[in-house]
């Protein structure tokens, strides 16, 4: 079994190799058991009150990404290279109330509903002091939480050295239009957040990881 040491330098190892991909060998696909790998970790990364607030499209049709393209200024090179490309999906109006919270926590989480609804007040109060009080609003902590998502699929790519870069170079209402018309919006339940692109890079990066010092960006208090 690895020890802690070796658990500790294997992971960094994968912080270090990580960084945003320009663009990918297009001859180079990842394999279906390592993409599989990469969308476990998205499945099983948290979320504010395990809501799960979000749906990933796997963009692999050539003709879906040109139509894409026009609109994804921030993945000009990555868009058609990459092996795999993600649109990540976050749900709308995700309020303490909505009928998919009943379902996630009751079905999914397992429970009870009297539970649940003896626990409304403390929802609601938790949704005021957060501010949640708009359709923006709640849209922007939803998609907060994909964020996550995303970061866990780019570390456990990265752990097996898979390349990969976040996007958030889009035109969101273009981008947004399109997916409706392809109903991949559900019952307008989903909203674009953010993108990324998987596979193996052209050539390295030109420079070594820089980061500010660790005393610059941690205090403990």
């Amino acid at each position: 079994m690895m020890n802690n040491t070796a658990k500790k330098t294997e992971l960094l190892e994968a912080f270090y190799f990580r960084h945003a991909a320009k663009a990918f060998d297009p001859a180079k696909k990842i394999s279906d058991e390592d993409f599989q790998f990469i969308l476990e970790a998205a499945r099983l990364s948290p979320s504010s009150g395990g809501n799960e607030p979000w749906r990933f499209l796997i963009v692999q049709s050539p003709e879906f990404r040109r139509e894409l393209a026009p609109y994804v200024y921030g993945a000009m090179k990555q868009l058609p290279t990459s092996s795999h490309f993600v649109i990540i999906l976050t749900r709308k109006g995700l309020n303490y109330d909505a009928p998919y919270i009943l379902e996630q926590q009751t079905k999914i989480k397992g429970m009870p509903l009297e539970t649940y609804k003896s626990m409304r007040p403390a929802y609601e109060q938790f949704y005021n002091d957060l501010h949640l009080d708009s359709d923006r609003a709640l849209l922007d902590w939803s998609s907060k939480q994909t964020y996550l998502a995303m970061g866990n699929m780019m570390t456990a790519a990265a752990y097996i050295g898979v390349d990969s870069c976040p996007i958030e170079g889009f035109a969101m209402d273009a981008v947004n239009d399109l997916l409706q018309k392809k109903g991949l919006l559900g019952d307008d339940e989903f909203s674009l957040s953010v993108m990324a692109a998987f596979g193996y890079r052209a050539q390295q990066p030109a420079r070594t990881k820089t980061r500010r010092p660790m005393e610059d960006i941690v205090q403990f208090v």
